[in-house]
């Protein structure tokens, strides 16, 4: 094995002006394997990013598992449970939840002088993890809201602001319908901004209290109760162990228990994320398969041009298998050359995303102005050995050309 590998180096730092035809080919094949791998790296970070920030956005709405009436559709005009203390405290314990809290909604009008839009108003309560909304806070700041009071004080989001030509503090007529038309007024404490249209067209945030009144529900009755979890991977095993509690099990005003994960309550914007790890896998097979097949014209005429010292080894008692072997030690440092440059490239790209945002994206459509970046070093490490493993096997089949050159013969040739 040194000697192959002696062999293999001293071909790949050679010098030789007379191969003029193997130098082209040889950087042709690593640029090849260069843009190939800097285009998987960009890909692959765009859409671990682009997944994450949706997924986030939609967890940020609604958390990781939800708990509401069995008997609710899904409309935003909804059946309560009861939330009690002992029911909270046992939700809590369970083993990977790190946070529960209470929501009611009301779907209703918001009236301008000018317009009006319809709007769902989100009651929570003085418990409810509010960094998600923080994050996305434009203007304004995000009240104290209360579940003994009204404090009529509500945030609401920059795309219905900018239709009813809202800003901070102003006074807004809300009308509810249900057996007759209620009204409440409530002020703007803050604009938020998440660019995901189908939320930040509907909720405004408020009081569950006032909710809970719009609702004629009693004080621990509530729309839902929504549980945050330490490691979205478990999400599933999570899920199992709170039905098993709940699932089935009637409050005091006969009301069923039922719960659902964020995925089973969005499984359009789930089933379309997952849409896009078959667009990645089409992306890193044909730019496996470019650079492989670069590789593999570079070795046919780098063994072409090297006839003459195949035969002169071949001469001197060396097998096929141990002049193959230098060659494919000789592409692995072709390989990894381009990998290098390749590396370089595709992560500067993705550094540069990240931190400045050169590319920009039409909100609307992708619920996300830049593009995103994300990502973790297992998975371009694994990137990286997988493109280099298919590279080097792609290559055993040229390099069998190696046992036809006859050394009689090749030893004349030039």
């Amino acid at each position: 094995m040194m000697f192959e590998l002696f062999i293999a180096k001293r071909i790949y730092l050679s010098n030789d002006s007379r191969k003029q035809v193997s130098k082209p080919a040889v950087r042709i094949a690593m640029l090849g394997i260069a843009i190939g791998l800097a285009v998987m790296i960009v890909s692959v970070s765009v859409v671990i990013g682009f997944k994450q920030e949706v997924r986030e956005k939609v967890i940020g709405f609604g958390f990781h598992i939800q708990i509401s009436n069995f008997d609710s559709n899904q409309s935003y005009e909804t059946r309560p449970v009861a939330a009690t203390d002992s029911l909270l405290s046992a939700l809590a314990s369970v083993d990977g939840v790190s946070h529960v809290q209470r929501f009611s909604t009301k779907p209703g009008i918001i009236k301008t002088d000018e317009d009006f839009q319809g709007m769902v108003l989100k009651g929570v309560g003085p418990e409810y993890d509010l960094s998600f909304f923080r994050g996305h806070l434009l203007e304004g700041e995000i009240p104290s809201f209360s579940d003994s009071s009204a404090t009529n004080n509500v945030v609401i989001s920059k795309a219905l602001a900018d239709k009813l030509q809202l800003k901070l503090g102003n006074k807004i007529y809300t009308y509810y319908i249900q057996d007759d038309v209620r009204a409440r007024r409530l002020t703007v404490k803050g604009i938020y901004q998440t660019n995901f249209s189908e939320y930040d067209n509907l909720f405004i945030l408020g009081d569950i209290y006032t909710v809970n009144r719009l609702n004629k529900w009693e004080p621990e009755q509530v729309s839902g109760i929504e549980i945050q979890i330490g490691d979205y991977d478990q999400l599933d095993d999570t899920e199992e162990r709170i039905s098993a509690q709940v699932n089935g099990r009637q409050d005091e005003y006969g009301s069923t228990y039922y719960s659902q994960t964020i995925q089973q309550l969005n499984p359009q914007i789930f089933a379309w994320l997952d849409l896009l790890d078959l667009n990645v896998w089409v992306i890193l097979i044909l730019m496996i398969g470019v650079a492989g097949f670069t590789m593999i014209s570079g070795l046919l005429i780098i063994i072409l041009e090297r006839t003459n010292m195949i035969g002169v080894l071949k001469a001197l008692g060396a097998n096929n298998l141990m002049i193959r072997k230098i060659f494919l030690y000789f592409s692995v440092f072709l390989i990894g050359k381009g990998m290098l440059w390749g590396n370089i490239v595709g992560f500067a790209i993705c550094f540069i995303q990240n931190y400045f945002h050169v590319i920009k994206l039409e909100p609307e459509t992708y619920y996300v102005d830049t593009v995103p970046i994300g990502g973790n070093i297992w998975i371009f490490l694994l990137l990286n050995i997988c493109s280099l493993l298919v590279s080097v096997l792609m290559l055993l089949g040229p390099s069998y050309l190696i046992t036809k050159i006859n050394p009689s013969k090749s030893i004349r040739y030039e």
